[in-house]
């Protein structure tokens, strides 16, 4: 069976990986005082940034419509391509993979089978990768899916914000009420609820040292009662520098734990807001067999 994958932009794969593995990217809109842009096409990360602190109003993002998503599933289909394993961020924070679900009966021609990351950024493009390596060695839908499920059960996470104005105001934050107290004065520690899998606010901290020093605490535990190899990943919101450097000093620690750096792009720094840091990680999938 001719297997082909699909995701969205807010899994910041590389146009060299989407061409390697031939990932089809959907890319999402945002909205910045009125205008739209499509993250990946129309707007760099750089960009959105600098309209995000120059913007007279709070952004806001949407899914990319459904029409588009028919077009691309048919277009497949032309091409010859029998399943479409389209992968996309947490329901919990988009409506994108429930309209998928919803229309996926209805696409003629091509088996359509909408995948919940229940997660999104790089963390998502891993499962997408691993997707398209596994349907090029002619692994069954049920196989990928499976495997899939399995791979995302090591995910973790720890985002550390610079403020929760944004992601209060989106309603992304499932336990807002706790924290808005002290909006401005705290560094909360962030995670997707390992039951839930929605964003909650796990820790109240006073200083962006301090939050750093105890997302390294936190990650020290889990590496050691890990009985899998750990593959780490530190993400930033449009801060380079700090992620640069926080990522020399995790892999100080950890030398032998294969660490990448990638970002929070316009999607997802709509709700983050700027200066983010996560300290992401999951199984080493490059030791998985396939």
């Amino acid at each position: 069976m001719k297997i082909a994958v699909v995701t969205d932009s807010s899994s910041y794969l590389t146009e060299e990986e989407q061409e390697k593995y031939n990932i089809k990217v959907v890319s999402l809109p945002i909205v910045i005082d009125g205008h739209e842009y499509h993250e990946g096409k129309d707007i760099t990360t750089e960009q959105f940034y600098q309209k995000l602190k120059a913007s007279n109003s709070f952004p806001s993002t949407s899914q990319a419509p459904v029409g588009e998503m028919v077009d691309l599933y048919q277009n497949l289909a032309k091409q010859g391509y029998q399943a479409v394993i389209s992968i996309h961020l947490a329901s919990t924070i988009s409506g994108m993979y429930n309209s998928i679900k919803q229309i996926a009966p209805s696409v003629q021609g091509i088996k359509v089978i909408p995948y919940d990351s229940q997660i999104t950024v790089r963390l998502m493009g891993y499962l997408a990768i691993q997707a398209a390596k596994m349907a090029k060695l002619g692994r069954s839908p049920e196989q990928i899916t499976t495997y899939l499920d399995d791979l995302r059960t090591t995910f973790g996470e720890l985002f550390v914000v610079d403020d929760l104005q944004n992601l209060v105001r989106g309603g992304r934050l499932s336990n807002a009420s706790a924290f808005i107290g002290g909006l401005l004065k705290i560094k909360p520690l962030l995670t997707f609820d390992d039951h839930s899998h929605e964003i909650v606010a796990i820790e109240k901290i006073r200083s962006r040292k301090k939050a750093l020093a105890r997302v390294e605490e936190l990650f020290a535990q889990v590496y050691k009662k890990a009985d899998y190899p750990i593959r780490g990943l530190i993400i930033n919101g449009d801060d380079p520098k700090a992620g640069a450097d926080w990522a020399n000093k995790i892999q100080e620690l950890y030398p032998n734990m294969p660490l990448e750096q990638s970002y929070f792009g316009p999607s997802i720094g709509t709700h983050l807001g700027d200066k983010a840091l996560a300290l992401a990680w999951v199984r080493d999938f490059e030791k998985d067999k396939l």
